[in-house]
């Protein structure tokens, strides 16, 4: 049964643990880019993924749906997963983890756009409409900031994320529109399966060099906390809270991945970086929500992006 009415004691718990289960990723990905090669991530990422949510995808049924609908799962794994994934490790091989963070947080943003652009005249009411400029604004800043106060960022390294964000904007309306009857966790697993096999080839191929221990153990972390472990979880907080909250905790996740990758790996937190970020975070929450802590929705959301 979802609970609709609040927050639970556990709820709480579900939703800080997806705050940081899909705000380290960027660290970790910044970390396995070392000696692992973008494709060779995103086979072992997603193949071990898959493997570990397998028996849940069975025991629960969910499975057998996602395997009639498979040319679908595969469409929403190329555009959630397989670009996604290799662009973020192509692009973290120059980009500091947490501006990544924060220009994937724009996907509410390129969501908004989508839907307006299928007929979706709500995102022109005043509080929607202003949340996209300003957080376009703060997207602007983030990618020129280090060229007007002082440093260098690589526009094709920004251009990736931003294309990522795009993909992931676009992922959750191939969901709502033809797998809408299709368990979560099947289309998750099947769709991890097939994009892993997709990519090992390509992986192996690319793979140029003996990996490191601390990329070995990013990547792992990547597939099996960040991935396996947080859509379990991501499942969980769903069930507790409802599906109209549940994905507010997207809006915490570039802050973390900035934290992160301040203390971690020492990444400065630049004037342009500082400026943008409450801008971007403010643009996207009244660009997706108009505003409101609880927004209206006719139909459960979509899952957000697996980062």
């Amino acid at each position: 049964m979802i609970v609709q009415s609040g927050f639970t004691r556990r709820g709480w718990l579900l939703f800080a643990a997806m705050c940081l289960l899909w705000g380290v990723p960027y660290l970790f990905i910044s970390v396995a880019v070392e000696s692992f090669s973008p494709p060779a991530i995103v086979a072992g990422r997603t193949l071990i993924a898959a493997l570990l949510l397998l028996p849940f995808a069975i025991r629960s049924g969910a499975l057998r749906p996602a395997l009639k609908m498979w040319p679908w799962v595969l469409a929403f794994g190329l555009v959630e997963m397989a670009g996604p994934f290799v662009l973020l490790g192509h692009a973290e091989m120059t980009l500091p983890s947490g501006m990544t963070g924060l220009l994937v947080a724009t996907v509410p943003l390129f969501a908004a756009l989508i839907a307006l652009g299928g007929g979706d005249r709500g995102v022109l009411r005043p509080a929607r409409a202003i949340g996209l400029v300003i957080g376009f604004i703060g997207v602007a800043i983030v990618v020129a900031g280090p060229g007007l106060f002082g440093g260098d960022v690589s526009l094709l390294a920004a251009g990736e994320v931003l294309l990522v964000a795009v993909l992931y904007a676009i992922a959750p309306f191939i969901v709502a529109r033809k797998l809408g009857d299709v368990p979560s966790l099947g289309t998750i697993t099947l769709s991890l399966m097939m994009i892993g096999i997709l990519y090992l080839p390509i992986g192996l191929l690319t793979q140029h060099q003996v990996p490191t221990l601390p990329s070995i153990g990013a990547m792992l972390a990547l597939a099996v906390i960040c991935t396996a472990v947080a859509f379990l979880v991501f499942f969980a907080l769903i069930r507790e809270v409802g599906p109209v909250r549940a994905p507010l905790f997207t809006y915490v996740n570039p802050v973390v991945a900035i934290i992160l990758g301040a203390i971690v790996l020492a990444e400065p937190l630049t004037p342009g970086l500082l400026i943008g970020f409450p801008l971007i975070i403010a643009g996207c929450w009244f660009a997706g929500t108009g505003g409101r802590l609880r927004p209206t929705a006719s139909a459960p959301a979509p899952l957000p992006p697996a980062p």
